[in-house]
């Protein structure tokens, strides 16, 4: 589902009540009030998991915020991405992400902050390309409507009060033998840094 940014999301409140309402009466699972599901993959990379009503910023790669969001839209979360014009949805269904749940903004010009809070109003889980800048106080109001609304931002880049930050240290592939093979998995290593602590990980991602 592509969307424009020229919409007046937040100025039509009715509109984004019935399209809250809609996608609410469509969930195929209703999901945990507090956890989100995680792809093995990832599970452990962030203390506590994937929390609802919380914010992550992940620095140096997107296949790692696909790979986090990719759980709970295999189990019926709506899901939605912000900002991020080269976005690849071939990639994104290869990881199970379901393209019929996934709401794309791709350029929401200067209204970056608008346009958020609407697809977090009526979204489980969105993936958004960070602004060129965002004020403490803004990212102070995002995260208190998360929180009431029990949606999840995934930022790719830094954020204010992040509630963990997952930075890639290192990546390398398999597969490849001595000049013959296909690369088959990417390997990463991720940094994350939260409340409780820094730790990292190695993860092996598919391909």
């Amino acid at each position: 589902m592509l969307l424009s940014a020229a919409a007046p999301l937040t100025d039509a409140p009715s509109v984004r009540d019935q399209l809250q309402d809609r996608i609410r009466s469509m969930q195929a699972t209703r999901l945990d009030e507090r956890a989100l599901p995680m792809l093995p993959a990832v599970a452990g990379l962030i203390p506590g998991g994937l929390r609802q009503g919380s914010v992550y910023s992940i620095t140096g790669s997107t296949t790692l915020a696909m790979a986090l969001i990719a759980a709970p839209s295999a189990q019926g979360a709506w899901c939605g991405v912000l900002g991020l014009p080269d976005f690849g949805t071939e990639a994104a269904a290869h990881w199970g992400i379901d393209l019929d749940r996934l709401v794309l903004v791709a350029d929401p010009g200067r209204r970056w902050m608008t346009v958020a809070a609407a697809m977090t109003d009526v979204l489980s889980v969105v993936v958004a390309h960070s602004p060129e800048r965002t004020s403490p106080a803004d990212a102070s109001r995002l995260a208190a409507r998360l929180r009431q609304r029990g949606s999840t931002l995934i930022v790719l880049g830094d954020w204010p009060g992040a509630d963990a930050r997952l930075r890639v240290v290192g990546s390398g592939w398999s597969g490849l033998g001595h000049g013959y093979g296909h690369l088959t998995h990417r390997l990463l290593e991720v940094q994350a840094d939260s409340r409780v602590g820094v730790h990292r990980k190695q993860l092996e991602l598919a391909g």
